[in-house]
């Protein structure tokens, strides 16, 4: 188990070893000029970088928005203020690599390969959805793309990610699983119990936290006896590291490294991202548990606005190519809700068609207002 967390410089720093840690003991980018990493890139992949972090920006924003109209019903999490991370995990694997995430899972399904139309049809459940208008928000899936969920559960989809990484070593395939996670989901027993046969059978996944500092309500401080997440695989034997979740590169590098790892030495392998929550845990969650500090200090983290502010500064993003692809996501997002809006909603005699993978005897298909036994 490393003892460090990786800084973005590409060295090493000392993680806080105290039980209590503030969120400003994360990593924190440069103050003033370029953000570390910058000078090195090719322009055409910072924009690119740039431009995706804003096609999750804006693509949240109009989720939110329609949760508001009654377009999208049920729970919705966004991926507010975690675009850095985002973009820097899924750069990070390779096309045939899988992909299982919680519920906060709409800018990885556009990331992993889905259509934004499709996505946003999924939220809006409708039957030209990535799962046929069935899922909606918390189940993005699609086999094509080997993003296999979006769970609604907590830490539900630990044991079926590490069940995927079996397959692939049974296969003898040298594909990764990447298991995106939020910060609580580390307390419960799937975490144990998958890490544990993970470490065991030596397989290439690699638990990837998503620390927002606060579980649901509940800062991480307060619900964990180790609260600096990357060493709880320590126990296992899983080697982690902490990245900052706000620096794009930063989190690709570090994702690139240990997803590399996990492939080549066919072992697990554990990644904390920091970033900040903008919003609350929920669209209807008022985040009336957080302080005044707290919110500006969220606020003050904005990595969307930080990585523009560092391309400005480098020469890399013009105003007129900042409106160029500001325009550009504007309407690829504006087309997504449309094709969501409409689309047709599924047909009620559909309802059952994908309880199970195969047929099952005797499976019960009662409507609501069916009899309870047959005449």
């Amino acid at each position: 188990m490393a003892d460090t967390a990786k800084a973005k410089g590409g060295g090493t720093a000392k993680s806080t070893g105290g039980r209590r840690r503030s969120r400003k003991d994360s990593t924190t980018p440069a103050a003033g000029g370029t953000t570390p990493g910058v000078a090195d890139e090719k322009p055409d992949v910072l924009l690119d970088y740039y431009r995706r972090m804003v096609l999750v920006r804006r693509f949240e924003e109009r989720t939110g928005q329609a949760y508001t109209q009654a377009r999208i019903g049920g729970y919705c999490h966004l991926n507010l203020g975690e675009e850095a991370t985002v973009v820097g995990l899924m750069d990070a694997l390779r096309e045939r690599d899988y992909l299982y995430t919680n519920y906060r899972d709409h800018g990885y399904a556009i990331l992993k390969g889905m259509s934004p139309r499709r996505v946003m049809a999924e939220l809006y459940g409708r039957s030209d959805g990535v799962a046929k208008g069935w899922g909606g928000s918390m189940h993005m899936y699609d086999t094509e793309a080997r993003m296999l969920g979006g769970y609604g559960i907590v830490g539900g989809q630990l044991p079926l990610a590490t069940g995927a990484a079996l397959a692939v070593t049974y296969r003898g395939g040298d594909e990764v699983v990447m298991c995106q996670m939020g910060d609580g989901t580390t307390n419960i027993g799937a975490w144990h119990e998958s890490l544990n046969l993970a470490s065991l059978w030596n397989l290439p996944i690699v638990y990837t936290i998503v620390n927002n500092f606060t579980g649901m309500g509940t800062s991480v401080d307060a619900s964990s006896a180790e609260p600096d997440l990357y060493k709880r695989g320590s126990a296992f034997r899983i080697e982690g590291v902490r990245v900052d979740g706000r620096d794009v590169l930063a989190v690709r590098d570090a994702a690139a490294d240990v997803v590399e790892k996990a492939r080549s030495e066919q072992r697990p392998y554990i990644l904390e991202c920091t970033s900040h929550r903008l919003k609350g845990h929920s669209v209807v969650d008022p985040a009336k548990y957080r302080t005044e500090e707290q919110v500006a200090e969220a606020r003050a983290n904005d990595p969307v606005a930080a990585f523009e502010q560092h391309l400005e500064k480098a020469g890399v993003l013009t105003e007129e190519k900042k409106k160029e692809i500001s325009d550009a996501v504007k309407e690829e997002v504006a087309d997504a809700a449309d094709f969501a809006e409409n689309s047709p909603s599924p047909d009620v005699s559909t309802l059952f068609d994908y309880t199970y993978a195969t047929p099952v005897a005797n499976e019960s298909r009662r409507m609501p207002a069916d009899p309870v036994f047959a005449e």
